[in-house]
Parts: structure tokens; C-alpha cells; sequence
């Protein structure tokens, strides 16, 4: 049976710590800490598996935190494929205060070495046979090149598969290029990646519409542009669709994986073949839902 696949080449182990405030200088005590497994392909994957579409995740993970994140993923019920390192997998620290905000700190993590990145293609080409679609979602390790995900979306599309893109910087540059089904950038994702092709990138929404076709241009499909609380754009290259949507108006307790949550539904919505106007929609409502819920977890 085909199933989603997700590559997470850079997961880590999310760890949030409540304070009642920062003091520079001085000591802060902790009042309360959660944990749990984390980086973008792994929040996608644990949103996929809450909305009912099974994805199976492969993944690097090294040391005592990549077994710790492991044995997270397994006690959700989600299938992973992991593929060891010698590195230690990540931990990303989320300070969350009472009054002013929060602060978050994410370390580079491990260096994937040449036999491991080839370890790594090895297993993905093992599944491609088996998947509905590839999700390639979060930073590239150190040790890979800028042209990771290019390669890899036309690995995918030389077999049908449609993939699913979500990263930043010159690995986004490279990859649009490459075609992916949808591309979903943030705003300052899309605003980054405009500026490196020499655009002049402005904020207004007509802006940001005009913006989103110039990408949507270079991939010749769907761009998908998150903007938090504002109204979200999704726009084709080839079929001059531009659909504009704004989220529910609610009061984030958190915005930490909201985006992760609002990609996997589209995702289990185009899977589903619901019409593109749906698409933004499905997505919109759940990340609004992600954004009231505690960091980490999923409704019940």
C-alpha cells in the first residue's frame, strides 16, 4: 500500500522550558519542562498521522537524544525508518515566559558524512516505489550541499511522485528550480528567497502576491505562502490560479509548529483530492488549532 513519505534530514529533540521571565546576568529558574520529538518533518509527520493519513518517516538520528526521539515517534504510533549517525541528533530549547514571549534556540546538529548521506538516498530510493508523495520539510544538516533537495525532487519526479517542499535559503533557491508539486514559504521565507534571485521584494499583499507567482514561475506549480495571522496566498505557475484566505482570528498560546501543522493538511487534503480552494482552507483551520494548543502536543 502507497503511503506519504516524509524525509526529516535535520529532526531534533524539542525541549520547552516555562519560566515566569528572563533576567539577563541572573539566574532563571525553571518551573516546568516538556519534551518531545520535533523538527519540521517530524511535526508534519505527527500532524499527517492525527489527520488520518499514515506517513512513514525516514530519518537520521545519532546518540542517546536520536534514540530518545525514537522511541517518541514509536509511542505515537508512527512508522519511522531510521537511518544511524555518528553525531548526536539535536535538542532545540523553546523558553517560553509568562509575560514576554518566547525565545528560541535550535544548534546546527550533527554533520551527515559522505557514506551516511549516501545511506540516507539509499533508503529513500528503497521507498519511492511505495510513495504517494515525498514531504522534504526543514533545514539541511551540515554536510550536505545546498543542492540536496533539487536532487531529490527530480529523483522524485523522474518516478511520478509528487513532492511537497518546505525550507528556506539557498537549499530553497536550488530546489524550486528542481519543480516541486507546492512549495509552502513563510513570509520572510518567500521575501529571502526573492532577494537572492535579485528581486525587489516589498510586504504589501500585493506584493506578496506578486512575489508568490514569480516562484510559483520558476516551479511551474503551487506555491502555498503562510503569513501567521494574515491572509495566506496559494497560487499555480502554469494555471494562473491565485486563491487568498485568511485564518481563523484566534489568540496563539504558541505559534511553534503551526506551519508544520498547516502543511500536513493540505497535504491530507490534496491526497483526499479536495478542490484547491479547500486545500487553503483545511490548512488555515489547522494551523489555527495547532496555535492554541500547548507546544508539542495534538488535539485529542
Amino acid at each position: 500500500m502507497k503511503r506519504p513519505i516524509v524525509l526529516a534530514l535535520n529532526p531534533s529533540m524539542d525541549a520547552e522550558w516555562h519560566v515566569d521571565g528572563v533576567r539577563w546576568e541572573e539566574k532563571n529558574n525553571i518551573t516546568s519542562e516538556h519534551r518531545w520529538p520535533g523538527g519540521k518533518g517530524v511535526n508534519v509527520a505527527r500532524w499527517l498521522t492525527h489527520l488520518g493519513t499514515k506517513p512513514l518517516i525516514l530519518l537520521p538520528l545519532g546518540g542517546a537524544t536520536g534514540r530518545e526521539l525514537a522511541q517518541g515517534l514509536a509511542a505515537e504510533g508512527i512508522a519511522a525508518r531510521v537511518i544511524s549517525i555518528a553525531e548526536e541528533t539535536r535538542v532545540n530549547v523553546i523558553v517560553t515566559t509568562r509575560q514576554q514571549g518566547q525565545l528560541r534556540f535550535n544548534p546546527p546538529g550533527p554533520k551527515i558524512s559522505r557514506r551516511e548521506g549516501q545511506r540516507i538516498l539509499s533508503a529513500l530510493r528503497a521507498e519511492l516505489p511505495r510513495a504517494r508523495c515525498l514531504i522534504l520539510s526543514g533545514s539541511l544538516p551540515r554536510g550536505l550541499p545546498p543542492a540536496t533537495y533539487a536532487a531529490l525532487i527530480k529523483l522524485a519526479n523522474r518516478r511520478n511522485v509528487p513532492v511537497f517542499l518546505d525550507c528556506d535559503g539557498e537549499a530553497l533557491t536550488h530546489a524550486a528550480k528542481a519543480r516541486p508539486f507546492l512549495v509552502k514559504p513563510n513570509e520572510a521565507e518567500l521575501v529571502s528567497w526573492a532577494r537572492s534571485v535579485g528581486l525587489k521584494p516589498g510586504r504589501s499583499e500585493k506584493e506578496i502576491r506578486r512575489l508568490a507567482l514569480q516562484l510559483a514561475r520558476v516551479t511551474q506549480r503551487w506555491v502555498l505562502v503562510s503569513r501567521g495571522g494574515k491572509a495566506a496566498w496559494l497560487v499555480h505557475g502554469k494555471q494562473h490560479h491565485a486563491v487568498r484566505a485568511k485564518p481563523p482570528q484566534v489568540k496563539p498560546l504558541t505559534t511553534v509548529g503551526a506551519g508544520d501543522a498547516l502543511l500536513a493538511a493540505v497535504i491530507a487534503s490534496v491526497l483526499r483530492a479536495d478542490d484547491f480552494p479547500g486545500w487553503l482552507q483545511k490548512g488555515l483551520a489547522t494551523g489555527a488549532v495547532a496555535t492554541q494548543l500547548p507546544s508539542g502536543t495534538l488535539p485529542k
